[in-house]
């Protein structure tokens, strides 16, 4: 008789436990030892975060063991089990990991690899052969695409959350979290007493402060600031760099014919004695232009009131002192007397509405564009690629997981709650009734692969010169943070490919940027994702792109809504009157019925300030407590990330020291593991 120790951990969270059955069989090259139940009498095992061995006997040895299966079976009611992960004593006194990090639920067999990453080529037995194949049969079974509007980014097959499988939903405390919803936020804001006086509005700037004397509590040094300083063309013209939405700004190196200006109109904003044309030369104009905005309908869901959208341009100088301030603002894309070129020397009135215009478009340009497209549903594309043709025994399945594992649920959960029909967009935001939809049915074709790649994105911008705008912090981080991210991942590749040809030779990570490519993005020319990759360079920077928009793109434009959006002024959600035809037309009265009422501006408060929320026992970047590696050189290498983000957090730390307006967006300390919220 021959004695195997078997040691299972269950996991923390809550429920985890159970009072089921549990079975295992060990599977060796030589054999596989009997079914055994799991169970010490009198015993309370396989409780939440325990820890238990067994001793398993078997008559003959099983050679090498290389594969587990687990059974679960209901003992008079149905709970099911968390395992973190099994390890075996063999009686040579070898030990065997199987990480798991799954749920088990009645009647489903789960068969678990050791813990050692390898890759299709790797496997010479049928043995494995045959479950590694079963593993993705199942997965792609379990894990299908749908398309949930035209022209989008493929979707999981789930009419709700509920349909989800077990293991990609949400643990109970954060689903309890995230369900902290927006009337929710409301409610912990104190903000009814605005609800109940929906479609008031407010008589002046100074009423707004209303609503933050019940949250003054949570409003953090930048905001304290916006309120403060909203109104001025500095702050307004640094928000494009550093604030929610930093990705439109862009160098002008030439001015479009839609935009007429001429540089007697702007001369008087000029400080360099140069002609506008000459900036433009030095590189000293930047253009912000929402033309994906143009024809998107304004939300009709309230016929009580009519709210309306524009598609602005807005010209910006770099001043003598390297900031950045507008010099000019059209409020739409066709220009003509009716589409009047708003100044810094017109009237204070016309100027500032005009600004809060731009400010109310770039809200819906970030909201649907730069964080719902971009960040949430590209990484659901991902995710679902991965779940259907990376089994859990492949590297890049073990390096991804933490990344994009609940991307499919918390879009699921968006999908049910905020997006739908009803939801948020409908009741605060001047895109709702299906304007979103066609927003991001445009976008999609502007949406390359190359766009996601951190660097390529800002030269696109033509910002990618730190000593023209030394005070693009979002540029500066991002690029610590891409290049970490980068080396890390470099670091795992290398360790499991040694040569580009494995990767050529490797058929499931084939299949993965394939079905990225003609399933998630729906096989769109225009989108340039790869079907194949050749090189293990093209690897590292694929796995890059899907780690650093799960988690630093998405940060970095996700946890500073609360800063800079919850002063309403600074950032309207809808505005309820049409913009000036002409100059001359704003006064107080004006701008006050142009804002969102009272109700809508709670909805817009309680929104930003859920969505901005960082959950309880958030993972950081660089954190990874679950173990699906095992191998020494991967642990090594995430030792070296982890010290590579720690440099970065103290070098953000000290130039943000003594700053009026810190940016902390890209700091890794601030960025969740994965899409969060």
């Amino acid at each position: 008789m021959l004695s195997y120790i078997v040691t299972v951990s269950t996991g923390s969270q809550l429920f985890s436990g159970t009072d089921n059955y549990v079975y295992i069989t060990l599977v060796g090259t030589e054999g596989c030892s009997e079914r055994t139940l799991l169970d010490k009498p009198l015993y309370d095992d396989l409780e939440r975060k325990g820890i238990d061995s067994y001793d398993m006997t078997v008559k003959e040895n099983l050679g090498e063991i290389v594969l587990m299966k687990i059974e679960k079976k209901k003992f008079l009611v149905q709970d099911d089990w968390y395992c973190n992960n099994i390890t075996v004593k063999t009686p040579s006194g070898d030990y065997i990991e199987f990480p798991c990090f799954r749920w088990l639920v009645d009647d489903k067999e789960v068969v678990l690899r050791d813990g050692r990453a390898h890759l299709p080529q790797d496997d010479k037995t049928s043995l494995v052969k045959q479950h590694r194949q079963q593993e993705l049969d199942m997965r792609r079974e379990t894990y299908r695409w749908k398309e949930w509007q035209p022209g989008f980014p493929m979707s999981i097959d789930a009419n709700s959350y509920s349909d989800l499988p077990r293991d990609i939903k949400f643990f109970f405390e954060k689903d309890k979290d995230f369900t902290l919803n927006f009337l929710a936020a409301i409610e912990n804001l104190l903000l009814n007493k605005f609800m109940g006086l929906f479609q008031s509005s407010w008589s002046n700037f100074e009423d707004f402060e209303e609503i933050f004397i019940n949250i003054k509590d949570k409003t953090s040094d930048t905001q304290k600031y916006v309120i403060e300083h909203w109104m001025e063309d500095l702050l307004f013209g640094y928000q494009f760099l550093n604030g929610c939405n930093p990705v439109i700004i862009r160098k002008c190196t030439k001015l479009p014919d839609k935009f007429p200006m001429t540089h007697e109109m702007v001369s008087p904003s000029l400080e360099r004695e140069m002609t506008l044309e000459q900036e433009i030369e030095a590189g000293n104009i930047y253009i912000v232009d929402y033309e994906v905005l143009d024809g998107i309908s304004a939300n009709n869901t309230d016929p009580r009131t009519p709210q309306y959208m524009v598609a602005p341009i807005c010209l910006l100088y770099k001043n003598i002192q390297n900031k950045i301030l507008p010099i000019a603002i059209q409020l739409g894309q066709t220009a003509g007397e009716d589409t009047p070129i708003f100044l810094p020397t017109d009237s204070q009135h016309d100027w500032l509405l005009a600004k809060m215009w731009v400010h109310s478009s770039n809200f819906q340009h970030h909201q649907v564009i730069t964080h719902l497209l971009r960040t949430h549903l590209v990484s659901e594309a991902f995710a679902i690629a991965m779940y259907r043709q990376l089994p859990a025994v492949h590297p890049v399945f073990k390096l991804l997981v933490p990344h994009i594992r609940y991307t499919i649920a918390i879009n699921t959960k968006a999908r049910d709650q905020l997006i739908n029909e009803g939801g948020v967009f409908d009741k605060a935001n001047a895109i709702g009734g299906g304007g979103q939809v066609l927003l991001i049915q445009k976008a999609m074709q502007s949406l390359t692969f190359r766009s996601l790649c951190f660097p390529d994105m800002i030269k696109s911008q033509n910002l990618d010169n730190k000593d023209e705008l030394p005070t693009c912090f979002y540029r500066d981080d991002g690029y610590m943070v891409w290049e970490a991210i980068k080396n890390f991942v470099s670091d795992v590749v290398n360790i499991y490919y040694t040569s580009d040809e494995m990767v050529q030779e490797d058929e499931e990570i084939q299949a993965f940027v394939k079905d990225v490519c003609s399933s998630g993005m729906q096989d769109y020319d225009h989108c340039e994702f790869p079907k194949s990759l050749k090189t293990r360079d093209e690897l590292a920077e694929y796995l890059t792109v899907i780690v650093f928009t799960a988690s630093a793109q998405h940060a970095a434009v996700n946890f500073g809504q609360f800063d800079w959006f919850a002063w309403v002024p600074n950032s309207p959600s809808t505005m309820r009157r049409p913009p000036p035809n002409q100059k001359g037309m704003a006064d107080m009265n004006m701008i006050m019925e142009s804002l969102p009422d009272r109700g809508r501006c709670s909805w817009h408060v309680g929104g930003v300030w859920a969505l901005s929320q960082y959950q309880e026992n958030e993972l950081y970047l660089g954190m990874y407590p679950d173990d699906h590696f095992i191998e020494k050189p991967v642990k090594e290498a995430m030792e070296k990330f982890r010290k590579q983000l720690a440099e970065i957090t103290g070098s953000i730390k000290k130039r943000n020291d003594g700053k009026n307006l810190p940016y902390y967006n890209m700091s890794p300390d601030k960025i969740p593991n994965s899409v969060a919220v």
